[in-house]
């Protein structure tokens, strides 16, 4: 089905506006409020009924009474962890992207990582630091390594680490946030690998001068590199997708999401994370991939409704 025909019969299917879900209350807020706004005007070009939604404000929930669906743009906790999720489904609203169980699990980096361990799926060596840690022991257990909160995105509380000292003051940081993980740094390059439905879009090879792609290369620098294609051989890529295909699935994840992996020395892939609901903004990374596959902006919010229908 091309777009035009997308759209009609979308435009079919909505008994009353959707629900675009932004904002909210996570350190994510600035990023989802980009989010929803370009969801919003892609609406406006499509033609279709919507109603913009801060989830952070009291009555967010009456003003979807007359709704007939939501379209999520939230990131980090409160929405992108299966609680507005949860929420919708008691009132028997459909959503896009991942039901309550994928999008609570993919959310927790921690618990990703082990499914994926007991399922046989690369993923680089970690481990959890508390206060009662063993900080050198950890240190020389994983080398090099990058200390994060195991339920925030957007690279938040994220730090690379080299050092005993310096893992230590990682922890410090992170910690705020929540539970911390301290993963082993891999040497290599970096993709991501979008997904919609079970359509698997062309990868993206990220390269960034900063120590690492923490927020300010995702959202602020102008330098950060985007290769796509992304460099790898038609076989190569097509083993990259059907991991990521296979990570998102075993964490529970359904509609659209997007998987960061590395590839180590040995030419190995290794996956890092799911995102459930990745961003939407003009440095965003799956309307990139999809614009590679053919789709404009608008498109992909189409599909990704198409999804949620």
């Amino acid at each position: 089905m091309n777009k035009a025909q997308l759209q009609t019969e979308l435009s079919k299917s909505l008994n009353g506006p959707v629900a675009i879900l932004a904002g909210g209350q996570s350190a994510e807020r600035v990023i989802s409020l980009r989010s929803g706004r370009a969801v919003q005007q892609a609406f406006e070009r499509l033609n279709l009924p919507h109603r913009f939604v801060d989830t952070a404000e009291f009555d967010w929930l009456q003003q979807l009474n007359d709704c007939s669906m939501a379209f999520i743009a939230l990131h980090g906790p409160g929405g992108e962890d299966g609680t507005v999720q949860g929420t919708l489904e008691t009132r028997g609203f459909r959503y896009t992207g991942s039901s309550v169980l994928g999008s609570a699990l993919a959310m927790d980096k921690l618990r990703t990582k082990q499914l994926w361990a007991g399922a046989g799926l690369a993923t680089p060596k970690f481990a959890v630091l508390t206060s009662e840690s063993d900080f050198a022991a950890v240190f020389a257990e994983l080398g090099e390594c990058i200390v994060k909160p195991t339920n925030e995105g957007s690279s938040i509380g994220m730090m690379r680490v080299s050092s005993e000292p310096e893992l230590h003051q990682a922890w410090d940081v992170a910690r705020r946030y929540g539970v911390t993980l301290a993963e082993q740094w891999i040497t290599g390059a970096e993709y991501t690998v979008s997904i919609v439905g079970d359509e698997i879009l062309p990868a993206i090879r990220l390269e960034t001068d900063n120590r690492f792609y923490d927020f300010d290369a995702k959202y602020q620098s102008s330098s950060t590199r985007y290769h796509c294609p992304c460099g790898l051989s038609s076989e190569e890529e097509a083993e990259l997708g059907e991991l990521a295909l296979a990570a998102f699935k075993a964490a529970g994840c359904e509609g659209w999401g997007r998987v960061d992996v590395m590839r180590d020395a040995n030419g190995r892939f290794q996956l890092l994370e799911v995102n459930t609901i990745p961003g939407m903004t003009d440095h965003s990374l799956v309307p990139m991939a999809a614009k590679a596959r053919g789709w404009d902006f608008d498109e992909l919010v189409l599909r990704i409704l198409e999804q949620a229908l």
